[in-house]
């Protein structure tokens, strides 16, 4: 079995088998992200992808449960092979209980709403969609490539296809400039898809990137422990998510939280404000990794 450059997946796919279906991220400019910069981004050949499932099922097949498609973009695929691979996996795996994959905004959007249907009828059934924020000011300055409406439609065509929706979004992202409006935008653009599951994570810093420049040359800004709480709490309080399971318990975050919108959003609050208060011990800098 061949993995080619560093392998990245959701924390949730901790015990997936992950298969390189593609290679890097077919938008990799983002101004804070340093992942698959080792990599040009291309697609595996189809016969490694079923040369891997194969080798492994041959001694494993009973024990795997999830299979995760990387890397960065496996969705933006042809429809054609995605199917070859998913069958494949039917077949070889018969206790797989979920596939899934990141999605970019761009691949969800160029798949007919049919594909991403029969997709799902082939076991792909769940997406990974990264929001991250819900302003357009603050998606241009990090170079998502594309605004809040189209990443919201991006996630709308997943679940009216049928799959559960997974989006990241990054507390901090719009620097002291533009929280307010990162706050208010991520709010509402989660609340236009409700996702099935929301991850909160929180802004670092990563050498050679374009942000870290722009930190160091004074252009933008920081917010601190106690802003991002400020900020987070903006956020859940705006949201407007009826049955989605919000987890900030990232290693970036300060604050470790956990409930379901929207009958947890109280109680969310209150320890938002308790920690805001000084009553609960945050995660220290050095600790956070992103």
């Amino acid at each position: 079995m061949q993995y080619y450059g560093d392998v990245y997946r959701p924390p949730s796919e901790a015990r997936s088998l992950i298969i390189q279906v593609t290679l890097g991220c077919s938008h990799n400019t983002c101004a804070f992200c340093t992942m698959y910069k080792e990599k040009r981004f291309y697609n595996r050949p189809l016969k490694d992808v079923l040369d891997d499932l194969r080798e492994v099922s041959s001694k494993y097949a009973a024990m795997v449960k999830r299979i995760f498609l990387a890397d960065g973009d496996a969705l933006i695929r042809k429809t054609d092979d995605l199917l070859v691979i998913l069958d494949e996996i039917q077949k070889l795996y018969p206790n797989c209980e979920r596939v899934t994959t990141y999605a970019s905004p761009g691949s969800l959007l160029a798949k007919k709403e049919e594909e991403l249907k029969t997709l799902k009828e082939h076991g792909l059934t769940m997406v990974y969609l990264g929001l991250e924020s819900g302003s357009d000011e603050v998606l241009k300055l990090m170079r998502k490539g594309f605004t809040a409406a189209q990443i919201v439609e991006g996630g709308l065509k997943a679940k009216r296809a049928g799959m559960q929706l997974s989006v990241t979004a990054i507390a901090g992202l719009g620097g002291t400039k533009l929280t307010k409006e990162h706050a208010e935008g991520t709010a509402k653009a989660l609340s236009a898809m409700n996702p099935d599951f929301l991850g909160v994570l929180t802004l670092e810093i990563h050498e050679g990137t374009p942000l870290q420049q722009w930190v160091e040359n004074g252009s933008f800004e920081l917010l601190d422990s106690m802003e991002i709480l400020q900020e987070t709490r903006s956020l859940v309080e705006q949201m407007d998510c009826p049955g989605c399971v919000f987890r900030m318990n990232h290693a970036s975050n300060y604050l470790m939280l956990g409930g379901t919108l929207n009958e947890d959003k109280e109680d969310l609050l209150k320890e938002i404000d308790a920690a805001i208060a000084g009553q609960v011990k945050l995660r220290p800098e050095w600790a956070r990794r992103f």
